[in-house]
């Protein structure tokens, strides 16, 4: 079982790596990259892997990771804000695609029942290849990204009610008694309850004592403990698990802890949603095809065909830009996930035969192939006759939400963060202590756990579209970790760092930051000016012998600075910087014992 385990695990990430970039070299996309990968390894290609349904079963948790992420990104309020793309714009196309699919098949001769479950599961959609689709091309922030987004969080709300009709409509409906209704909905209820009471008052301190005990693999844990804890109990009252994941994704989107959540559980989501499409390219029954070739391909382009329409016709109503109606249609073109889902139901209450839901599962395999196809139509052919209108003018406009990251939010980041937000400017604010967090939180500071030196974390922070970056951090060998992660992934993103000592200066300046400021050194300074006065200098002398003291050092410390790797030219020219400082300041007291005895102050 062990050995099984390990030899399909080397299958399927060796056709991962081979088929994957070979597609995207190809121009053809990661998602069909993974389709042609699982059919050529699966039944009914080299026949290497035969356990299609148990794949498929867990790859779908890529599917509820990636809703669970998604959700992560909108806060309640912003939610609220999209019921209506949401609810309009969702029931307009599954009603419009259903209802002109059970049209088609009525007048093809297709019993009713058969027809409107068939119907209204072709209605949905992919959210897996959609939004990961959405990601990779960073199309989300666009008018065709925003209503597809919606529009599939619907299609996930929808598929709960067509499953529970599905029972109505077969000879299994007999068998079944609703004995459940009403306690069913009071558990459900119950549970949704639960879980946004367990959200708001359990999980966030859960975190917080986690976070605290510094073991990043323990946070992690917990975070997959969480997601898979809640779609099981999604599941266990009828909902979908990626639904239920989404929504406890909603109740963490204004944690501190949101960033820390997505870049740990964004790995496992990659690869789990590659292992879906993988087992979805392994499912298509050529065997089906081979028997009825001519019937499910006209299905397939059918069903295409009228989806294509009913959604480009809805694109003119949603508002879509005229250079986006096209991608808004294709993005959303084929069967999705949830479909197998239905149409395994309808087979248990017999609706369909098995023969009739084995070709629905093979229209709707073939359908997510051609997904990737017509994007690739689209950017070779219809976005260039759009160039105008073209996506990459529309996606400048997310651009203008520009920001600064604060990374280190401790005495001195605060300080530089409470002057800019008293100026008015966004913050993005990222900090590693739970205790530290959790006091600014209570002050209305946005404040996010997570460790600033990954990557990953920072393109969670938005680092592309900063203005800039303040380097606050305490730790020295952290400051410039982050430093060096930022040249090398973010080069146009500007530094404005903190420097704890000389060292960690040149240590900045070595990795080309040029806005530095030494932490305690104009504190020291301003310090220094008020025990001269306290002694009896005059304001005005204070204030010179500051300033000179401050032109000075740093001239000095400029002029060490392409010798501080040399210790022993180092040691000389410190010393060398020091002796000068005595002599001007002996001259300086000789001056002021001039200027005493003509009694000027």
């Amino acid at each position: 079982m062990e050995h099984n385990l390990l030899a399909n695990a080397v299958v399927y990430l060796a056709a991962a790596v081979l088929a994957v970039p070979l597609a995207k070299r190809l121009g053809l996309g990661a998602v069909l990259g993974y389709l042609l990968a699982g059919m050529a390894i699966g039944p009914w290609g080299l026949k290497l892997i035969t356990e299609v349904e148990t794949i498929l079963h867990f790859s779908e948790f890529g599917v509820v990771l990636l809703l669970f992420l998604i959700g992560l990104e909108l806060e309640p309020a912003r939610l609220w804000s999209m019921r209506r793309p949401i609810f309009g714009w969702g029931t307009a196309q599954v009603l419009g695609v259903a209802g002109a699919l059970f049209g088609a098949a009525l007048l093809a001769g297709v019993a009713w029942q058969v027809a409107l479950v068939a119907a209204l599961g072709l209605s949905l959609s992919s959210t897996a290849i959609a939004l990961s689709t959405l990601g990779e091309r960073n199309l989300m922030a666009t008018p065709a990204g925003q209503a597809g987004f919606a529009i599939l969080l619907f299609q996930d709300i929808a598929a709960i009610p067509m499953i529970a009709l599905i029972p109505l409509l077969g000879v299994a409906a007999a068998d079944s008694g609703g004995g459940e209704g009403w306690f069913g909905a009071a558990r459900l209820g119950a549970v949704i309850l639960g879980v946004i009471l367990a959200g708001r008052f359990l999980v966030r301190p859960a975190l917080r004592i986690i976070a605290k005990s510094g073991m990043r693999e323990i946070f992690t844990a917990f975070a997959l403990l969480l997601v898979i804890a809640i779609s099981l109990l999604m599941q266990w009252v009828g909902m979908s698990m990626a639904l239920g994941a989404f929504m406890a994704g909603v109740l963490l989107a204004d944690s501190e802890y949101r960033h820390a959540l997505e870049t740990d559980l964004e790995p496992f989501k990659g690869l789990l949603l590659g292992l879906f499409f993988i087992a979805v390219g392994m499912s298509v029954d050529f065997g089906v095809f081979a028997s009825h070739p001519w019937l499910i391909l006209g299905a397939v382009a059918g069903f295409l065909l009228i989806k294509l329409a009913v959604l480009f016709g809805l694109s003119y109503r949603f508002g879509i830009a005229r250079g986006q109606r096209w991608l808004f249609a294709f993005l959303l073109s084929q069967g999705g996930e949830f479909a197998f889902v239905v149409f395994g139901a309808a087979g248990a209450a017999r609706v369909f035969t098995p023969e009739v839901g084995s070709i629905l599962v093979a229209v709707v395999a073939l359908s997510m192939v051609t997904t990737p196809l017509l994007l690739v139509l689209y950017d070779r052919v219809l976005e260039p006759r759009y160039h105008g209108q073209n996506l990459r003018q529309a996606d400048a406009i997310e651009g203008n939400e520009g920001h600064v990251i604060v990374a280190g939010f401790g005495r001195f980041g605060q300080i530089v963060g409470r002057l800019l937000n008293a100026n008015r400017i966004k913050l993005t604010v990222l900090d590693h202590d739970p205790d530290q967090i959790e006091l600014l939180r209570r002050f209305g500071w946005k404040v996010f756990y997570g460790d600033a030196t990954r990557v990953d974390l920072l393109h969670a922070a938005g680092a592309a579209k900063a203005r800039a970056l303040v380097l606050a951090i305490d730790d020295v060998e952290d400051s410039l970790a982050l430093v060096d992660a930022v040249r090398e992934h973010f080069p146009g993103l500007p530094i404005l760092a903190r420097a704890r000592n000389v060292t960690h200066y040149y240590q900045l300046m070595d990795r080309g930051v040029t806005v530095i400021e030494r932490e305690t050194f104009e504190a020291a300074l301003q310090l220094g000016r008020r025990v001269l006065c306290q002694l009896g200098y005059g304001a005005y002398r204070a204030r010179e012998a500051a300033l000179k003291f401050r032109e000075h050092n740093k001239a000095s410390v400029d002029a060490v600075y392409p010798f501080y790797k040399d210790r022993e030219q180092y040691a000389s020219l410190s010393k060398q910087a020091r002796d000068e400082l005595n002599e001007m300041f002996a001259r300086d007291l000789k001056r002021y014992e001039r200027e005493s005895e003509r009694g000027w102050d």
